[in-house]
């Protein structure tokens, strides 16, 4: 008989299943937070009204001050969300990969996110520019870590020879900004081309142009 409890294979020890209530939690928190990723990311944190991200959650205010109690706990919440998105592409990257294809597969990862998210990615742009008040410890706190460990593969890699002669810092921000570009910028890029990421043969055409501009640039040549 099924008793809603599985057991991890690993150590034998029994695992609750996720019960109806907390799948039911799950989904309101997560309808909650797509609809203040909407608003947030057109409107900023003080052109967002709460009442508007409720009623886009079909929940009731209430019920949505009892998952996040003030507008700035769900504007964090959303942040951090965010970030957790944006950076999965750059904790992938291994020192024991091909570096050229370990930068070249962060490319395609990174151009995903900004077409999949680029909502994310405008309301992660809007905070930086305004100084990032609500997510600076975020930033110089699990960020910089994140950063500076990759930070140091890449100085490996071109310790090793594999990479040329490049400050790491500066090829991860290269990267961020190069990648974003397409979701921050979308309406420029899609007035000048006539076409977005949402256009496969022009999301290919930029992941391959994308990554053949920068690995010629870092790869080793032959004296």
């Amino acid at each position: 008989m099924d008793h809603g409890v599985t057991v991890n294979s690993t150590d034998k020890q029994p695992v609750k299943a996720p019960t109806r209530r907390s799948r039911a939690v799950a989904a309101k928190r997560s309808a909650i937070l797509a609809a203040a990723l909407e608003y947030f990311s057109q409107f900023g944190i003080h052109g967002t009204s709460l009442d508007k991200v409720a009623e886009r959650a079909d929940v009731s205010k209430t019920n949505l001050l009892y998952y996040f109690p003030s507008k700035e706990e769900l504007y964090i919440a959303v942040l951090k969300d965010l970030l957790d998105i944006w950076l999965a592409p750059l904790r992938a990257l291994c020192a024991d990969q091909h570096p050229l294809e370990a930068i070249r597969q962060y490319i395609r990862l990174k151009l995903e996110v900004s077409r999949d998210y680029p909502q994310a990615s405008r309301l992660f742009c809007m905070e930086m520019l305004q100084g990032a008040p609500l997510l600076k410890a975020e930033l110089a706190g699990d960020l910089r870590h994140l950063v500076e460990d990759k930070a140091t593969i890449i100085e490996q890699w071109v310790r090793e020879g594999k990479l040329a002669e490049v400050q790491p810092h500066h090829l991860i921000f290269m990267l961020w900004a190069t990648t974003q570009h397409y979701a921050d910028f979308a309406t420029q890029v899609e007035a000048v081309t006539g076409q977005t990421l949402s256009d496969e043969a022009f999301f290919n055409q930029t992941v391959e142009n994308v990554q053949k501009m920068v690995i010629e640039g870092i790869r080793v040549r032959q004296v």
